[in-house]
C-alpha cells in the first residue's frame, strides 16, 4: 500500500480558520490518502531561527523543515494557509516535472499593494511567492537541514537557492487573488494580500467562494465554529 500524500499547510493563530478550510478542500476534492498537517511552530523543537522583524506570518521560514519533516522520503508539499483548493491535488502531482528538485509556480509580477493583512509590509523581491507553494522532492532537498534553514539568508531560502533544478507549475494552481486577472479556471485561489477571513478583506475577491467552503465544512459537523479561531 502506497503512503498518503504528504501536505503541510502554514499555521499562524490569526489564521487558524484559513488552515482549517484549506485543509477541507483538499481532502474534499483529492482522488489519492492525502495526511494534512499544520505547520506549528509548538511541533518544530528543532526549528530556532529567530523571528524576522519582516515576516507577516509564524511560518514564513519554517516552511523549508519540510523535507526534514518527511525524512527526506518520498513526495512532500507545502502551501499557505491563504489560499482555497479547487481541484484535485493528484492533478498537481501529475503536473510535476520529472527530475525536478522542488516545483513551484515561477509568478514573475510586481505587488499591486506596499501593506496587505494586518498592516504587514508587502515586501517585493525576486521569485516572490514562488515559496507559497512547493512540491519538494524531499531526497533531492537534503541540503535544507535544521542547521541550514536557522542560518541561511532569507534570500537564499525563498529564492530557491539551495535547489539545483526548479520545476515550473501551472499558475493556476497558485492563483494570486488581487494581483492576476479573475480566472474562472483557477485550481487554487491564493488571497496573497489578505483574505476573507479578515474582516478588512471580507469583500475581497472569491470571498462567498471561500465562505461556503467554511460553511461546508462546519454543516458536516467536523467543528465547533469556536474551535476554528
Amino acid at each position: 500500500m502506497s503512503k498518503p500524500l504528504q501536505v503541510f499547510i502554514g499555521y499562524d493563530e490569526r489564521e487558524s480558520i484559513a488552515y482549517h478550510v484549506l485543509a477541507d478542500s483538499i481532502k474534499r476534492h483529492a482522488t489519492i490518502d492525502v495526511n494534512v498537517r499544520p505547520l506549528k511552530l509548538d511541533d518544530i523543537p528543532m526549528f530556532t531561527r529567530p523571528r524576522d522583524p519582516g515576516q507577516s506570518t509564524d511560518f514564513a521560514f519554517s516552511r523549508f523543515m519540510v523535507p526534514y519533516l518527511s525524512d527526506y522520503k518520498n513526495v512532500s508539499i507545502f502551501m499557505d494557509c491563504d489560499m482555497l483548493m479547487r481541484a484535485d491535488i493528484a492533478e498537481l502531482l501529475a503536473d510535476v516535472p520529472e527530475r525536478a528538485d522542488v516545483s513551484v509556480c515561477q509568478h514573475d509580477y510586481t505587488p499591486s499593494t506596499t501593506t496587505k493583512f494586518d498592516g504587514a509590509v508587502q515586501t517585493p523581491y525576486p521569485r516572490k511567492n514562488w515559496s507559497s507553494l512547493m512540491v519538494f522532492d524531499n531526497a533531492a532537498c537534503r541540503k535544507l537541514t535544521p542547521y541550514y534553514v536557522n542560518r541561511a539568508s532569507a534570500a537564499d531560502l525563498h529564492r530557491l537557492a539551495w535547489a539545483k533544478d526548479i520545476g515550473a507549475l501551472p499558475l493556476t494552481w497558485n492563483w494570486l487573488v488581487g494581483e492576476y486577472p479573475d480566472n474562472p479556471d483557477a485550481k487554487c485561489w491564493h488571497w496573497t494580500i489578505g483574505g476573507p477571513w479578515f474582516p478588512d478583506y471580507a469583500n475581497t475577491a472569491h470571498a462567498d467562494e471561500w465562505r461556503a467552503a467554511r460553511d461546508r465544512m462546519l454543516c458536516r459537523g467536523r467543528f465547533a465554529p469556536e474551535e476554528l479561531y
